[in-house]
């Protein structure tokens, strides 16, 4: 697999409302993935693309295009099996910024080892319900989940 996401684009609810330390963490999962990613529908596996992330009718949808911003493929999930996950992270979030404002660096460490674990839980989720149409390693998996869990409040 040599195609690779030239551009993540979010909806602009992706903006709107997020804390200080989730908008750090969407950031982060943009530039990250901009420096670094494997994904490809499987149906192209060469092929650089667009991946446009919203929330449409409380469905997740993955709009997959082109370089030139065409649509090759827009892939609808159902929201349901993340919304544990989503809840459990943000309030991850939460406390870890509570934690950073207090000092409490045994907490910090021991909120971040959570973090991690669920973002590993969101990863496989994503592979799973990507898989037989994308090409993903879990790292931009890990990262499409931290995108995803920007927009949890329109699922």
């Amino acid at each position: 697999m040599n195609g690779r996401l030239i551009r993540v684009v979010l909806s602009e609810e992706a903006s709107s409302g997020l804390t200080p330390m989730q908008e750090a963490d969407r950031n982060q999962a943009i530039a990250d993935l901009a420096a670094d990613n494997h994904f490809a529908l499987a149906s192209n596996p060469e092929c650089d693309t667009i991946l446009h992330l919203s929330v449409q009718d409380g469905r997740l949808v993955f709009d997959i295009r082109t370089e030139a911003d065409e649509t090759l493929q827009t892939l609808v999930l159902a929201p349901g099996p993340f919304r544990s996950l989503i809840r459990d992270y943000q309030m991850l979030l939460d406390s870890y910024a509570a934690a950073v404002a207090e000092g409490r660096e045994a907490r910090i460490q021991t909120i971040d080892m959570g973090r991690r674990g669920l973002h590993n839980e969101g990863s496989e989720l994503i592979m799973a319900r990507l898989e037989g149409k994308v090409l993903l390693d879990f790292d931009t998996a890990r990262r499409i989940f931290t995108l995803v869990c920007a927009l949890h409040r329109r699922m």
